[in-house]
C-alpha cells in the first residue's frame, strides 16, 4: 500500500521567462500570501516501451529534492488526479507495490509483467509560495516552474517556464467552491500575462503527447 494518498487538483499556465508573478492576496479568500520558497527537483519518470502508461494519462515517477521527494503514482480521478506516494529508495528500481497498484488500473494487464524503464527526466526550479484565508488555512500554493526535460526515447531537450495553482488542505469542501476559487485565480493569473497550458502535464510535454 502507498504510504500517502491525495486529490491533486490544478491549473497550468504557461508564461514567457520576464513576466513577473502576480500578487493573489484580495482573489476571493485569499488574505495573504508567505515568502517564496526555493527548491530544486529532479524527477524520472518510468513507463513501457510503447508509453502504456502516458498515453492512459498515468505518470509513475521518483522525484528527488523538495518536500514530497519520493515515487509517485499519478492516476486520472472525476476532478483532478489521484497521487499515490511512496518513501524514497536508494535506486531507481520501481518498488514492486507501485507496479501491482499501477496494474491494478491499467486495462492491459500485461503491465503487470513488463518492464518499466526511463523515458523523461524534468529538472525544475520551482519557487512556490503559499496563498492563506485569514485564519491562516491554506488555500493552494503558486508555483513559479523553470523547467528542462529530457526525452530519453528521442534524445530531444525542451525548456520551458509555467506557472502552477494547486489546491491545498484549506481549499472550498465543495467542488463549486473549489472551482470558484480556481476561476478567481485563474483571472488575476491571466491577466498578468500567462495563458492556459497546451499540455496536460510536464511529462506529457517532455515526450510529446
Amino acid at each position: 500500500m502507498p504510504q500517502h494518498s491525495q486529490v491533486e487538483i490544478e491549473r497550468k499556465y504557461d508564461v514567457d521567462e520576464t513576466t513577473a508573478p502576480p500578487l493573489l492576496v484580495g482573489v476571493g479568500a485569499v488574505a495573504l500570501q508567505t515568502e517564496p520558497e526555493t527548491a530544486e527537483l529532479v524527477a524520472t519518470y518510468f513507463d513501457t516501451a510503447d508509453l502504456t502508461l502516458a498515453r492512459a494519462r498515468i505518470a509513475v515517477r521518483v522525484r528527488r529534492g523538495g518536500a514530497d521527494q519520493g515515487w509517485h503514482v499519478k492516476l486520472p480521478a472525476e476532478e483532478g488526479r489521484t497521487e499515490l506516494r511512496w518513501p524514497l529508495t536508494d535506486g531507481d528500481d520501481v518498488p514492486e507495490e507501485l507496479i501491482a497498484s499501477v496494474a491494478a488500473v491499467v486495462p492491459d494487464a500485461r503491465i503487470a509483467e513488463a518492464e518499466l524503464v526511463p523515458v523523461a527526466r524534468v529538472t525544475n526550479r520551482r519557487v512556490t509560495v503559499v496563498l492563506q484565508d485569514a485564519a491562516g488555512f491554506d488555500l493552494a500554493e503558486f508555483c513559479d516552474d523553470h523547467v528542462t526535460s529530457e526525452n530519453l526515447r528521442s534524445g530531444g531537450t525542451q525548456s520551458w517556464r509555467e506557472w502552477e495553482v494547486e489546491l491545498l488542505s484549506g481549499a472550498p469542501d465543495t467542488r463549486s467552491g473549489r472551482t470558484a476559487l480556481l476561476d478567481e485565480i485563474e483571472e488575476r493569473v491571466l491577466a498578468a500575462g500567462a495563458v492556459v497550458s497546451a499540455s496536460s502535464s510536464k511529462l506529457q510535454r517532455a515526450l510529446g503527447l
